[in-house]
């Protein structure tokens, strides 16, 4: 298991500085010059670790998904200890190992600086934990487990809210299915009081500025994300999360915990997920931090079944290393930039586009916005684009950018004397709400015919119709 990890983390270390910036995380290092409680769309736990890696070193790429590294590793980790925890040996320690380590998903998420990846530990890490708790018959083990476990819940809510459901999912089949036991102790509640102590000033910031999460949470199950998906995408993608070749192996997991009484709730934990997340449109890669420990179920009894056969063992890993080589080709940046237009690439990963051609973008706004004068002031349609002027807008002596999504609307409209306005990605039909005198200023072309969400965005130079305090209001918008 150790080499296992120790490959993975090289792997996704000399992998972190190509392409470029995500969208998300040019705005996770904007949230982080805006350190504060919560956010309107996240807690606050991975714009913190956006700004501690900039501290160390501003410019660097590398630098800043170095928690994504450390955090997907440690899911890979997490998976040979499961398979500890079900009994298995040092060969089905390595086999749950590497088959997380080869997934799609797992790879993606620990190329860039995510919640997703911090969540993905988290579960893992949470996963480990109850199964130390399940030790023994009827549920034997060591009790004082449950203060740690409220400490990684707190922390994981600290990070995102999607952590909730798991938990109650779990929660609810542990009380249904058993092994009650686990629960009669006072360190049980202890565990609930240190994860809402953990997690309670992002309440309290929610609170006092009117629940924006919940807001968040319809404009996502609505379709607002570019990473949505309807309901029958989210059932065809969950066999594509791990890789295709490794459904054989969760699914006979997710057998084996259903017929085992000791880890049925785990089983149904999964089933509860997969209804919720369904019927309430999430995306598919909600269900992710579950296939972990349904891996690491069915590991080991195909690494007993495997014994000392070689070509058994060679087969299998022939698999594992067929699922790594599609997975990496498909979610990390191991393909020229230039030939990514003509692969299936950008079709099957939303997210390598959207590290592509930031830089471009912002020379192309500082080009129209010269030719415009410095007093125009800049209005993006998202959060991706103010934050990518943000970042790389100073040679080109732009100001600081404004958006009314999400956060950024947070931090405040231009001043009411800027009158003139650049604009980019909105639309000619929706600034005619807010704007007189709209002349078109060009549009945005990365220059590699990469088909992402700012390629041929429209840029508008206009003057708008009222103070900027009055117009704020009705920019906001969440998603």
């Amino acid at each position: 298991m150790p080499v296992v990890a120790a490959l993975f983390a090289v792997v996704l270390t000399a992998c972190a500085p190509r392409y470029g910036y995500h969208r998300d995380e040019l705005y996770f290092l904007a949230a982080g010059r805006h350190l504060s409680w919560g956010y309107p769309d996240q807690p606050p736990l991975t714009p913190l670790l956006a700004e501690a890696m900039a501290a160390i070193d501003p410019d660097s790429l590398f630098v800043l998904r170095l928690p994504a590294v450390l955090a997907a590793t440690l899911v890979v980790v997490c998976a040979g200890l499961m398979a500890r925890e079900f009994g298995g040996g040092r060969g089905a320690q390595a086999l749950a190992a590497a088959a997380v380590a080869s997934a799609a998903l797992v790879m993606g998420a620990g190329h860039m600086l995510s919640t997703a990846v911090i969540d993905l530990a988290v579960w893992s890490v949470v996963s480990v934990l109850m199964l130390v708790l399940l030790r023994g018959r009827g549920g034997g083990g060591d009790p004082r487990w449950w203060p740690v476990i409220g400490v990684v819940v707190g922390i994981g809510w600290q990070n995102k809210l999607l952590l909730i459901f798991p938990v109650l999912a779990l929660l609810v089949s542990l009380l249904a299915l058993g092994p009650r036991k686990l629960f009669a102790t006072k360190f049980f509640p202890m565990a609930i009081g240190i994860a809402i102590l953990i997690w309670l000033p992002y309440l309290v910031w929610q609170a006092r500025n009117g629940w924006p999460q919940w807001e968040m949470g319809r404009a996502i199950a609505g379709g607002s994300s570019g990473t949505s998906d309807s309901p029958i995408m989210f059932v065809l993608l969950q066999f594509g999360l791990m890789g295709p070749l490794l459904v054989p192996l969760w699914a006979f997991g997710l057998w084996r915990l259903a017929r085992d009484s000791r880890y049925r709730a785990s089983a149904a934990t999964y089933g509860l997920l997969f209804a919720l997340f369904l019927v309430t449109g999430g995306k598919a890669y909600y269900l992710g931090g579950m296939y972990p420990i349904l891996l690491a179920a069915g590991a080991v009894p195909v690494a007993a079944w495997l014994g000392r056969a070689r070509t058994r063992w060679a087969a299998v890993s022939f698999v594992v290393a067929v699922n790594a080589a599609i997975s990496a080709v498909l979610f990390l940046p191991v393909l020229p930039v230039s030939m990514l237009k003509d692969t299936p690439v950008l079709a099957v990963n939303y997210d390598a586009g959207e590290t592509i051609g930031w830089p471009e973008f912002t020379r192309q706004v500082g080009e129209a916005r010269a030719r415009l004068g410095r007093d125009v002031t800049i209005l993006t349609a998202n959060y991706g684009e103010a934050a990518a002027i943000e970042r790389f807008g100073a040679p080109y002596d732009l100001p600081k950018p404004h958006s009314g999504h999400n956060s950024y609307w947070w931090w405040g409209p231009p001043s009411d004397t800027a009158t003139d306005v650049l604009t980019i990605g909105i639309e000619h039909d929706q600034l005619t709400r807010i704007c007189t005198d709209i002349h078109p200023a060009g549009h945005i072309d990365n220059a590699l015919d990469i088909d992402n969400d700012e390629q041929g965005e429209p840029l508008f130079h206009c003057r708008i119709r009222a103070p900027w305090s009055q117009l704020w209001p009705q920019l906001k918008h969440l998603g």
